[in-house]
């Protein structure tokens, strides 16, 4: 509408042709893989640990005394700022974007596993026990379907934190990936280029959370809550 200069927010048609223009040329495409392999592998990562330590926290009396606190501590330091320091330890290659995005995805994860175990009614497991099942068949017949809900939900936090901690990853120090593209746009002052990239970590973190919803109605068929209207 011509209220706002165009250098500081340029009409949607100009920012659908910086796209188009990026995608015939193969920059976006390359630059989109890098992301996602990134994004991948921190989320592989994060998410594994908070599977076993979780576990172990959540079934275990001395998991939970020896994980628990430390993990709890950990998780008042913000990830974001701990930047400088993982710089020094695993310098500024890959390494430090994969270690941003598993430390995003870790927390939530892991405490929504948590709670997800805590939360599950002792009484189903002592009823269990008391049909003769052991304790990997309590684990898998109560503890697993009892804390799927609560995974779910950790597993579409850990997606959003992993897209959220790509961006700031891929601001230091990289030469590919969508905030590289984004970071170098902004050098030229190509605001049009950096509203692309915004429209594509938005559309990346909608997509995966569409995905995770599907399957999580699809694994969870046997739960009946409140459906909206």
């Amino acid at each position: 509408m011509g209220v706002l200069p165009e250098e500081k927010l340029p009409p949607i048609s100009e920012v659908v042709r910086a796209g188009w223009r990026l995608a015939e040329d193969g920059t976006l495409a390359t630059h989109l893989l890098d992301s996602l392999a990134r994004a991948g592998a921190g989320l592989a990562i994060g998410v594994g640990l908070a599977l076993v330590l979780g576990s172990i926290a959540g079934l275990l009396r001395l998991g939970d005394d020896l994980v628990d606190p430390p993990v709890q501590m950990a998780r008042m330091l913000p990830h974001l700022a701990l930047v400088p320091l993982l710089i020094i330890w695993v310098g500024i290659g890959e390494s430090l974007k994969v270690t941003l995005v598993a430390l995003g995805v870790f927390y939530p994860m892991y405490f929504n596993l948590y709670a997800g175990i805590r939360d599950i009614d002792e009484r189903l497991v002592e009823a269990a026990r008391t049909c003769g099942l052991g304790a990997v068949a309590r684990i898998r017949h109560v503890v697993l379907p009892g804390t799927l809900p609560a995974l779910f939900l950790g597993l579409r936090l850990a997606t959003g934190a992993a897209w959220l901690s790509l961006v700031v990853g891929e601001t230091v120090a990289t030469q590919s990936g969508i905030g590289f593209l984004m970071m170098e746009a902004r050098e030229f002052s190509q605001t049009n280029v950096v509203l692309v990239g915004l429209f594509i970590y938005a559309l990346l973190g909608l997509l995966s959370d569409l995905i995770l919803r599907a399957v999580e109605r699809r694994t969870l068929t046997w739960r009946r809550g409140l459906q909206a209207t």
